[in-house]
């Protein structure tokens, strides 16, 4: 779940190790974005979104958005646990403060010096240098495909991170999408360029992990996918093509 094309990144994660997975993708249109709202619209939203999947019986369920899990996840897990495992987003600082940094975090302006995001910082990345660089707009052009939107947010975005990081965390999914764009834009002349770290590998591991499920990549690839906007069945958006990711899942058989 997610408010919009976000969740691709994960769910062609677990696509890719477990080809027959049945997959639900929930996303609020009717609520985009979620960003500017305040935490308990968030998490009203959040819900909502959720219960659309519920609705359709999954072994877990994957809050596959950064802000939603800063402040939904609680009351997420309150709601659906045990019986639905929950998993959340979270940005992959661990991973990127133990090459020793300095690193930098990309984030929406509104996870940018949260609380959530500090507390990872100082927990995972202490002693590490550590910018936090706000990306505002990235998302909503990653969202609409809009490439020359993409391009400016992501240039600015660069000026923004020191010359000398040696990791860049993409700490909202959407921006896993542009990886691509993200890496040539902060590239350094004469420096080795930044290692990217996204969060959607993880977590379809650990989402395996919790409903006891082994990674199988050479299963037969007859999973199915079911997509809701707002609790409405529909397609694949078309801005969803635009991404490697979205064509990949189009190859699913819709549920029946």
């Amino acid at each position: 779940m997610d408010v919009g094309i976000g969740l691709l990144a994960a769910a062609s994660a677990v696509r890719r190790l477990r080809p027959d997975a049945d997959l639900v993708l929930s996303s609020d249109p009717d609520g985009m974005p979620w960003g500017p709202r305040t935490p308990e619209d968030i998490t009203t939203r959040a819900l909502a979104t959720a219960e659309a999947a519920a609705a359709h019986r999954p072994d877990a369920l994957i809050v596959a958005c950064n802000t939603a899990t800063v402040h939904a996840l609680p009351a997420l897990r309150a709601r659906f646990e045990p019986g639905l495992p929950v998993v959340g987003t979270v940005p992959a600082v661990k991973p990127a403060a133990a090459g020793g940094g300095p690193i930098a975090v990309w984030a929406t302006p509104a996870t940018t010096g949260s609380p959530y995001q500090r507390a990872l910082i100082q927990e995972y990345a202490d002693g590490v240098a550590v910018a936090e660089v706000p990306c505002p707009g990235l998302s909503d052009a990653v969202e609409r495909a809009d490439e020359a939107a993409v391009a400016l947010a992501v240039a600015e975005a660069a000026r923004r991170t020191p010359d000398d990081v040696a990791a860049v965390v993409l700490g909202c999914t959407h921006y896993e999408l542009v990886a691509a764009h993200v890496r040539a834009a902060v590239r350094r002349p004469g420096r080795p360029a930044p290692v990217l770290h996204g969060s959607a590998g993880a977590v379809a591991v650990q989402t395996l992990r919790r409903i006891g499920l082994p990674p199988a990549p050479e299963a037969p690839a007859e999973g199915t996918l079911t997509m809701l906007h707002s609790g409405r069945a529909a397609a694949l958006p078309p801005q969803a093509l635009a991404y490697a990711e979205g064509r990949r899942l189009q190859a699913l058989s819709p549920a029946r």
